[in-house]
């Protein structure tokens, strides 16, 4: 009898111990950048440069901490809000100060507009945003640095590829 007792609690061990899940780790995945390809206007084909490039968030402004900042970048990746269906950003070429802390750089505004759908990917990693329905809006004034926009790949599910094209 002690013997069976012996198998059975055995048993019941290796049961509940082989059913547990490791979760305490995060190896799966996370909230995809919003990835900006520059090309050149004159041959849309080829990658181009952004001289000293700045993006800020807008409302409220804050430096985007993803790449360095003022750098010669031709692609980039930027966090999306999912808090809310829109972030805006100000693009700045050729971003310096001046004597007096103020931005000198040439300064576009673009609106990404995107619905958020939320994706369980465990219990250690939680939730992940993907973003859908890419759409932007740009500010359009004579002085502009960005000539065109064009959306690549409408949804944002990762990280690694171009979802839109700007062409300076």
């Amino acid at each position: 009898m002690k013997r069976i007792l012996a198998i059975a609690i055995l048993t019941l061990m290796v049961f509940h111990f082989s059913s547990c899940e490791k979760d305490d780790i995060c190896v799966e995945g996370d909230t995809p950048l919003l990835v900006l390809g520059f090309f050149d206007q004159e041959d849309p084909e080829n990658e181009k440069n952004v001289p000293s490039l700045r993006i800020l968030a807008f409302e409220p402004i804050t430096t985007i901490s993803s790449f360095n900042d003022r750098t010669n970048v031709d692609s980039i990746g930027v966090p999306l809000r999912i808090d809310t269906n829109a972030t805006s950003f100000l693009l700045i070429t050729n971003s310096a100060d001046d004597e007096d802390g103020m931005e000198t750089g040439n300064i576009d505004t673009l609106t990404f507009n995107y619905e958020v759908n939320e994706e369980f990917i465990s219990r250690a990693c939680g939730f992940i945003a993907n973003y859908n329905a890419i759409d932007t809006i740009r500010q359009v004034s004579s002085e502009n640095w960005i000539q065109k926009i064009e959306i690549i790949e409408p949804d944002v599910t990762r990280s690694n590829a171009i979802h839109v094209k700007i062409f300076h």
